[in-house]
């Protein structure tokens, strides 16, 4: 496999912690934030093992995007990348469409339906990118080598089949078994799991956990 640059399209918790396991796995990373005083913050956390860059020359640069954003930020966000700049290029996408409400009951509310995803409306925004949903089931604590009983599931979904092997190499080299779920249709399931993984973690503190599809 070509190790590709990656480019990180968000410094918050998850892009933060996958700039460290993209870098501690090898790989060119390039973290990017358009605040000049985040990007300070940025280089002084990695120290030079990352590069800190505005989003443009991110994007320019990297041959695999992870957009790691608020998810109700998510569109807008993609739309000042640049849509024409995104053209294809695997865009690993790990947000999922939290509402800026608190929890019910630790339940999280979302913004979209059970019949369209934020992936879904990710792909039609820009349509001759690869959008693979991955790492959106997980806290950003147990998104490199997890440490579990057994090896945890990541579900993966997107239309591009290259794309999906570019994301499905980098798993095992994170840790994870995969398991693709399908078309871009596919993330209306995946992206509520994250609504009830957080459930433990709102209700009893636990956030040590993942999900494994058992086979027989």
């Amino acid at each position: 496999m070509i190790m590709k640059t990656i480019g990180i399209i968000g410094s918050g918790n998850v892009g933060k912690a996958l700039a460290h396991g993209f870098s501690a796995k090898g790989y060119t990373t390039i973290i990017a934030s358009r605040s000049a005083e985040t990007r300070k913050k940025l280089d002084d956390e990695f120290n030079g093992k990352v590069s800190v860059d505005t989003p443009e020359r991110a994007v320019k640069e990297a041959g695999i995007i992870v957009f790691a954003v608020k998810g109700t930020e998510a569109k807008a966000a993609l739309n000042s990348l640049g849509i024409e700049n995104l053209s294809g290029k695997t865009i690993i996408d790990t947000t999922n469409p939290i509402a800026d409400t608190p929890p019910e009951n630790g339940v999280l509310l979302y913004t979209s339906s059970v019949n369209k995803s934020l992936m879904e409306d990710l792909q039609n925004l820009a349509p001759n990118a690869n959008f693979v949903k991955a790492f959106s089931c997980v806290g950003s604590l147990h998104m490199v080598d997890p440490k579990f009983s057994s090896t945890p599931t990541m579900f993966i979904c997107g239309n591009n089949q290259h794309a999906k092997t570019e994301v499905t190499e980098i798993l095992d080299k994170f840790g994870w078994e995969t398991e693709d779920m399908g078309m871009a249709e596919a993330a209306r399931a995946i992206e509520p799991l994250a609504i009830l993984w957080c459930i433990p973690g709102f209700l009893t503190n636990s956030w040590n956990h993942a999900f494994k599809l058992l086979k027989k």
